[in-house]
């Protein structure tokens, strides 16, 4: 049987919310004080009213507010396993972009944007380890798991609430490349048509077009023509579960990799070609830093890998 350090067993601790940290579910304030620890367990304690705010028990919808008082009790953790790394992908070196409000960084494809559904941890809970003492860091917006490139993260309160707005108003600017299966014809096409998420379909949980969905626009661009695939650029005019990929077989355009909405036969052809991921890469984003008004532009060049691919299709 293994044995528990006693690092593993830390005192009740009395939190105080700062400014910075106000507004957020209680679940994501938790995570950051209790690293390592699964989402599971947190809500547990949560359930247990082991957490309590204001001396008073709260549920996991709770948002803290500036100067709450959270009651974070001991929470036993195991220690590593012997070789077992600690979460952390490298990330620092595939920061873009970095200032005292955000930083945005270069997704690597395979890599979660956070721990969940089977997944321990992700971009979020690796940033965090490898800045112990950064006061707060969180997820602006997602990216699926296999999608690579720009993703923004929050180093203040402030810059989320106000990236959230941008996003409610479409102000936010977010350009992808995609390899697609078939040959384009014509030009630009847009996209508008609704989506709902969570449809079961042989007991996976999928998007699908829907005409009871939410509206979902996509601008899809031609930028490379090959033999029976192209390479496209989208932009998203609304920002819907999966829009590129369920958009792209909609329109007879499956997405190169993907398992999940994609053509098989096509996947089979780009796997023997060295194609080891889903093709969707976030390379450009475009958004105001409310401190200043500054626009902010970020780009991302295509990974070797991809590169590699592109010119085998040639």
């Amino acid at each position: 049987m293994s044995q528990l350090s006693t690092k593993s067993f830390p005192k009740v601790r009395q939190v105080k919310v700062s400014a910075e940290e106000a507004g957020q579910r209680i679940d994501n304030f938790l995570a950051r004080y209790l690293k390592g620890v699964p989402k599971s367990h947190i809500y547990r304690i949560l359930r247990r009213g082991e957490v309590r705010v204001n001396s008073g028990r709260i549920r996991a919808q709770y948002k803290v507010c500036a100067g709450d008082t959270v009651r974070i009790p001991p929470v036993r953790v195991a220690p590593a396993r012997s070789g077992q790394k600690a979460p952390g992908f490298g990330l620092e070196q595939h920061i873009l972009f970095e200032n005292e409000r955000c930083l945005v960084i270069n997704k690597p494809s395979g890599i979660a944007v956070h721990g969940g559904s089977g997944v321990s941890h992700g971009v979020i809970e690796a940033l965090r380890a490898e800045r112990p003492q950064a006061p707060y860091i969180e997820l602006a917006h997602r990216l699926d798991r296999e999608t690579s490139g720009c993703l923004v993260l929050a180093k203040r309160r402030s810059f989320l609430r106000a990236f959230h707005e941008q996003l409610r108003h479409g102000q936010v600017v977010k350009h992808y490349l995609a390899l697609v299966a078939g040959v384009w014809q014509g030009g630009k096409q847009t996209v508008d048509v609704p989506l709902r998420k969570n449809q079961l379909r042989g007991g996976e949980r999928m998007v699908t077009v829907d005409a009871d969905g939410k509206q979902a626009i996509s601008v899809f661009s031609p930028v490379s023509c090959y033999e029976n695939a192209t390479l496209v650029e989208v932009v998203l005019k609304t920002g819907r579960t999966h829009q590129i990929r369920v958009h792209g077989t909609h329109i007879g355009h499956p997405l190169a990799g993907d398992e999940k909405y994609g053509d098989p036969v096509f996947n089979r052809q780009m796997r023997a070609i060295g194609l080891r991921r889903m093709l969707l890469h976030a390379h450009y984003i475009e958004f105001t830093d409310p401190s200043n008004d500054e626009v902010i532009t970020v780009s991302s060049p295509l990974g070797d890998d991809v590169k590699a691919v592109l010119a085998q299709l040639e």
